[in-house]
């Protein structure tokens, strides 16, 4: 796929999650939330949320993949100071490199604004929490699913055993799966929540493996 193509079908997915806001936001607002929040979408998100309910186990299963997905970031980061240390250069560093750690502050970005915007109210205050949180998007979906896609991108660079790079990015995209299922069942997050992280996560994956594509890297590799 060209840089190009990931580019536009970024700015698509970056579209549908903006217009998803604006549903959010305008279309069938009720106080069904916790205290009374107002919650957009109110009819589909409550009737998905009490088809759910609240499952702590998926709740907690989750929380530790994306624990599982910031270590990864770790693994990347020490990748690229062993590089920056080696080269003794940061325009030595591997492009692709480079680029992940635009990506993760961009994640971090998103993750700690959104955290800080009330688009969405959480369906459930949890224990240990006092008042109702932002909830949308669902900001672990997006981070986690981002270090994984990413992960996934890069693997056959990095790993030159392809079955294994193979193995890798299969066991990655498949860890997202069950991090986007398990959240949605954990009931901590409305529907609208997950499809947002959904389409923001696609949307800077596409971008990411476009820029990649740009900066000369990885247009080989059968990862993408």
């Amino acid at each position: 796929m060209k840089a190009k193509t990931k580019i536009i079908l970024s700015v698509i997915c970056f579209a549908f999650f903006i217009g998803l806001i604006v549903l959010v936001k305008k279309v069938d607002v009720a106080a069904i939330g916790p205290e009374g929040t107002e919650i957009g979408l109110s009819g589909i998100n409550q009737d998905f949320h009490k088809a759910t309910g609240l499952n702590m186990g998926w709740y907690k299963l989750t929380e530790y993949m994306g624990y599982g997905a910031l270590a990864l970031v770790g693994v990347f980061a020490l990748v690229g100071l062993v590089q920056l240390i080696q080269r003794k250069s940061l325009l030595k560093v591997d492009k692709t490199i480079l680029a992940l750690g635009g990506l993760y502050v961009v994640v971090l970005g998103l993750y700690a604004g959104f955290d800080k915007i009330a688009i969405n109210y959480r369906p459930e205050i949890l224990e240990g929490e006092t008042a109702v949180e932002p909830s949308f998007p669902s900001s672990h979906t997006m981070l986690a699913c981002v270090v994984l896609g990413s992960a996934a991108i890069v693997a056959g660079q990095y790993i030159k055993n392809q079955a294994l790079a193979r193995t890798l990015q299969v066991l990655a995209v498949a860890a997202c799966v069950v991090l986007v299922v398990g959240r949605l069942l954990s009931g901590v997050h409305w529907l609208t929540d997950i499809i947002g992280g959904v389409l923001i996560s696609l949307g800077l994956l596409f971008l990411f493996a476009g820029v990649r594509n740009l900066l000369g890297e990885g247009k080989t590799q059968n990862a993408e």
